[in-house]
């Protein structure tokens, strides 16, 4: 089915496709690749059944900076906000930092952006993500300084599932996601393809704040054999039920360790090439 823009509709056709939209025994609004912009999502703002709405899906809209100020003052109950796939940036980022949105949210998806460190650094420096338990960054080109703001907030209590896959984090963001003092109840670690050696695999291996990990993915990085034994050996992952490490520089002898070792025992899934 083909939707037009909004645009082009007046407000009780608006109406009808917002309703079309909405999965009422869900709770989810799925706005999905339709097209939505500024004017659709003032439209949505006052739309009455809006305050039903926990899931709100607006991934694949190229919105970009400018429409997502129109979220700034959306009362509502939302509770997880879908915005992956759009061209947002700093700007956004730190409309949503200041949002009466953000201050429901539990789940919030930004992944395939271009949210850079300033946008984190608003995140961080928020008091609106309070009962936050799941963030995705990933594919945003935050670098380590934004990791790092991430890792000294104070601001997210109930952090659970942080996602930095290919976020340019490298070593430095690792070694401050390990030295951390306030995401200590992180139990969904994501690390993917961001450059990571043995000094950011040591960091995380020898943490005294991530010990309550249950998943940690750290794909296609750049951990070698030092990294390796470190993970072998590490007594912060006692907790750790899954662990994702393929596609990384450690030579076959250390593999077998890794296969070999208390930790791998415990495991309930070990992926690794």
């Amino acid at each position: 089915m083909e939707w037009k823009s909004l645009e082009k509709l007046d407000r009780p056709e608006a109406e009808v496709l917002f309703q079309k939209a909405f999965v009422e025994e869900q709770k989810l609004l799925d706005l999905e690749n339709k097209n939505i912009g500024l004017e659709e999502l003032k439209l949505l703002a006052e739309w009455e059944f809006f305050p039903k709405v926990e899931k709100l899906y607006l991934s694949n809209n190229q919105l970009g900076d400018s429409e997502i100020e129109a979220l700034e003052n959306l009362q509502g109950n939302v509770r997880s906000l879908y915005l992956n796939h759009n061209m947002l940036g700093d700007g956004a980022a730190q409309s949503l930092a200041r949002s009466e949105i953000a201050k429901g949210l539990t789940c919030l998806m930004l992944e395939a952006n271009n949210i850079g460190t300033e946008g984190v650094q608003a995140f961080a420096e928020s008091k609106h993500f309070q009962h936050l338990e799941e963030l995705f960054l990933d594919f945003n080109p935050i670098g380590s300084e934004g990791v790092r703001a991430l890792a000294e907030s104070r601001n997210f209590p109930k952090l659970e599932a942080l996602h930095l896959d290919s976020t340019q984090s490298g070593d430095d963001g690792a070694t401050a996601l390990a030295r951390s003092q306030t995401l200590t109840g992180l139990r969904r670690l994501y690390l993917c393809s961001n450059g990571i050696g043995d000094e950011g695999a040591k960091a995380l291996s020898n943490s005294d704040n991530l010990k309550t990990l249950r998943v940690l993915s750290i794909w296609r990085n750049e951990i070698r054999d030092a990294g390796g034994e470190a993970i072998a050996e590490s007594q912060t992952f006692g907790n750790l039920e899954r662990l994702y490490m393929s596609l990384n520089l450690m030579e076959r002898p250390v593999r077998k360790i890794i296969r070999g070792s208390d930790l791998a025992k415990r495991l309930k899934t070990l992926v690794m090439d």
